[in-house]
């Protein structure tokens, strides 16, 4: 296992980051064994939320109880559990509050880093990044960061920051893969190379589209969230398969293919390599519902692509500029 710095900070972690939300995975025992098999191959980056109404980080609390020390423990906020107005957003009220809870629920006394879920147009940034300088001050935050939000924002974040000498945002977690280089590409990823701030990726294998398990012109997967025979309550139009697969996704998709085919590795590892091949990338998230799962993207861990297979993905992959941005 490749261990990568985080951001600018002095601590290093996993090149690959577990993520726990466990949407498809209903029994905790196995959820559990996910995370005892990721730790057994050298993870030591785990990422959770109160996905399922706290259910993720209170899994995550359970699998840590004995082996805390062993990891970076990375969780959010954007809301906190209950009824009432002030349940939503980044407000000093609501984020002292959240994080209280989350510390009960993942049975530890501090969380390693911890994310701004989204950008709360609501509350003005300099009260949030107060309340996240005060929580690192109490020693119950080491490092803060964010998700989602565009790159003007994390730039006046980290410019409120510095003006006010509070702590600052050392990792953001983002949307990136090879369908979707739109978003991160053009502003986010120079930015966060200039300013030496980590990246998370979510959704490195595009909700399982770059698996190899979908392909153009078939039928998806019967029980995942691009079937409409589906069961787990994820709305259909939500995921339309038919739009998501389009022959550009399926170029790409096919690429992956070849590539791990000539080199005995599966779709979804050649993926992660290629997000592994970037050097601003910390740790792309995988989400894991079986131990197996864990096996599979974790075989990428200590594999990198070579020149001309990196040359063809960039290649399958590449969006012309909207022509509304040109």
């Amino acid at each position: 296992m490749e261990y990568r710095p985080l951001g600018r900070t002095g601590i290093r972690v996993s090149s690959l980051c577990l993520g726990t939300a466990f949407r498809a995975q209903d029994d905790e025992a196995t959820c559990i064994r996910v995370i005892d098999r990721a730790i057994e191959l050298g993870c030591t980056f785990i990422d959770t939320a109160i996905y399922g109404q706290g259910r993720s980080e209170e899994i995550v609390g359970k699998a840590l109880k004995d082996k805390r020390d062993e990891v970076v423990l990375c969780t959010k906020v954007v809301n906190s559990l209950g009824a009432g107005p002030n349940r939503d957003g980044l407000s000093r009220l609501n984020v002292l509050r959240a994080v209280e809870a989350s510390l009960e629920r993942l049975q530890t006394d501090h969380i390693d880093l911890y994310l701004l879920h989204s950008f709360d147009p609501h509350t003005p940034l300099e009260e949030t990044l107060r309340a996240l300088d005060d929580l690192v001050s109490q020693g119950k935050v080491r490092y803060i960061g964010c998700s989602n939000f565009r790159a003007w924002k994390v730039m006046e974040a980290l410019w409120t920051s510095d003006a006010h000498n509070l702590h600052s945002f050392v990792c953001i977690q983002d949307q990136y893969n090879l369908i979707n280089r739109w978003e991160l590409e053009p502003d986010m990823m120079p930015l966060c190379r200039e300013q030496g701030i980590g990246i998370m990726p979510y959704s490195p294998l595009a909700i399982g589209l770059l698996t190899g398990h979908y392909r153009r012109g078939q039928e998806p997967p019967v029980g995942t969230v691009w079937s409409k025979a589906e069961g787990r309550g994820l709305s259909a139009h939500k995921y339309n398969f038919e739009e998501a697969m389009t022959e550009r996704v399926d170029g790409i998709v096919q690429a992956l293919v070849d590539i791990g085919q000539a080199h005995d590795k599966t779709p979804a590892q050649v993926a992660l390599a290629w997000l592994l091949d970037h050097p601003e990338v910390t740790a792309p998230i995988v989400g894991a519902d079986l131990p197996e799962h864990v096996d599979d993207a974790f075989g990428a861990a200590d594999w990198r692509l070579n020149r001309e297979d990196r040359v063809r993905l960039d290649k399958v992959s590449t969006l012309e500029r909207p022509k509304k941005y040109a």
